[in-house]
């Protein structure tokens, strides 16, 4: 599926992580700027600067997740149904539930933040990968998809987890791998440039290689999402039954 729409998912992804290069960008100037500042210039004033940029990151890119993750998510459920995808019509879709969304990814990190035990976080997480999916192909609410997820996945947590986990460690791998081969010429021009353009085209390279990388993962959250439907409704002799419904009746 990436192959087939790779630039939309890539083109996706690398335009929804400008605004959060940019707050990261942002953040990277206050704190280095405060680090390399003379001791002497170093006051309660620069200190506060870069805490609030820090924060003002943070939300940034939180506010931002609805839309960097949801619209990948959604051109793939369209697409894994063979329906049209177009830019319009994904961010009206994500639009439509940016709220439902944020909420998710919000109540995500609130039980990380709460429950302090990585296990449990994990197990819950796990339980609730399909809601994104579920949001937007059986167009239900936030409260609907908790519960849908769930019951998708019970029974099958432990082939659903170790998907998740192979495809986060080959992402991780692969994210590596791009940024090492791109360290090389960086290296190379570390010699003429000054350390404050190195370290912005660091952060820049690394934004593109996240950009080609992360729809992997998002991607297979679909896919997972309709196998365990496929699994426990027989979905694909319900998409075959409404293929077959849509074909004109023939004279």
């Amino acid at each position: 599926m990436y192959r087939r729409h790779f630039l939309l998912f890539a083109g996706i992804s690398a335009i929804l992580a400008i605004p959060s290069a940019a707050s990261s960008g942002f953040n990277y100037f206050a704190v280095f700027g405060s680090i390399f500042q003379p001791a002497q210039q170093l006051d309660t004033t620069t200190y506060l600067a870069s805490q609030v940029a820090q924060i003002a990151a943070g939300v940034i890119n939180l506010a931002l997740l609805p839309f960097g993750f949801g619209a990948v998510v959604y051109a793939a459920c369209e697409s894994a149904l063979g329906r049209p995808v177009t830019p319009g019509g994904i961010f009206g879709a994500v639009g439509r539930r940016y709220l439902p969304l944020l909420g998710f990814f919000v109540l995500i990190v609130v039980m990380g933040a709460v429950f302090c035990l990585i296990p449990l976080w994990i197990w819950i997480w796990v339980s609730w990968v399909a809601v994104v999916p579920a949001m937007f192909v059986e167009n239900i609410g936030l409260g609907t998809a908790l519960g849908r997820s769930w019951n998708l996945v019970r029974g099958r947590w432990w082939r659903t987890f170790l998907i998740l986990l192979l495809i986060f460690v080959l992402s991780v791998v692969v994210r590596w791998a791009l940024i090492a081969f791109a360290a090389v010429p960086l290296a190379l021009l570390s010699i003429f440039m000054s350390s404050y353009i190195l370290l912005a085209l660091t952060g820049a390279i690394a934004v593109v290689v996240d950009a080609l990388v992360n729809p992997v993962l998002q991607i297979t959250i679909v896919l997972v999402y309709f196998d365990l439907r496929v699994r426990r409704e027989a979905l694909d002799l319900f998409q075959m039954a409404y293929r077959l419904a849509a074909q004109p009746a023939s004279s």
